[in-house]
């Protein structure tokens, strides 16, 4: 039997769970806290730019069976670091999950999910300074280059946070 206590949920109601914020996802009571991924995209392929002039986008193209795991443990609201990995390598922009991970209609093995660009990230987080740092040598990102879609470590976040203008909720 499971005992709720009227403290708790008064606790759990002071934060919004269903709508991710910094702040519900460091509640342990909220069930399902806010995550955050990273997607790198080749900027002729597909860049921020075009995401943020289109404002939304299916994430799709991804093969890596790591990568599509990533893709597949998305949920709406969840937040996902664009990074360009042409030219200057840099986290450049944040975009929201709006959609739950479904199969890939080009590709049995694959899954896509609907992104909203959110906003640019000022100044860009680039590779060399994420490296630079030696906080985060084991994070996919730092050890397997070729990774498209990965999750972020939440020590990540936070480094985020304080090295960036750009408000990163």
């Amino acid at each position: 039997m499971i005992r709720v206590f009227p403290q708790a949920l008064n606790l759990v109601g002071s934060f919004n769970c269903t709508t991710p914020t910094p702040a519900s996802a460091r509640n342990p009571l909220c069930l399902f806290p806010m995550k955050y991924f990273l997607a790198k995209t080749d900027p002729e392929t597909y860049s921020i730019d075009q995401l943020e002039q289109e404002k939304k986008t299916v994430w799709d193209g991804v093969t890596n069976p790591q990568a599509v795991r990533a893709i597949k443990d998305m949920r709406p609201g969840d937040r996902v670091l664009i990074y360009h990995s042409g030219g200057e390598a840099a986290i450049l922009g944040l975009a929201k999950v709006l959609s739950e991970p479904r199969p890939d209609p080009k590709n049995a093995k694959s899954a896509v999910v609907d992104l909203e660009f959110v906003r640019r990230i000022d100044p860009p987080a680039t590779l060399a300074e994420i490296k630079q740092s030696h906080q985060f040598d084991d994070w996919a990102l730092v050890r397997q280059g070729r990774l498209s879609t990965m999750a972020v470590p939440d020590k990540f976040v936070d480094w985020l946070r304080k090295h960036s203008k750009t408000k990163i909720d």
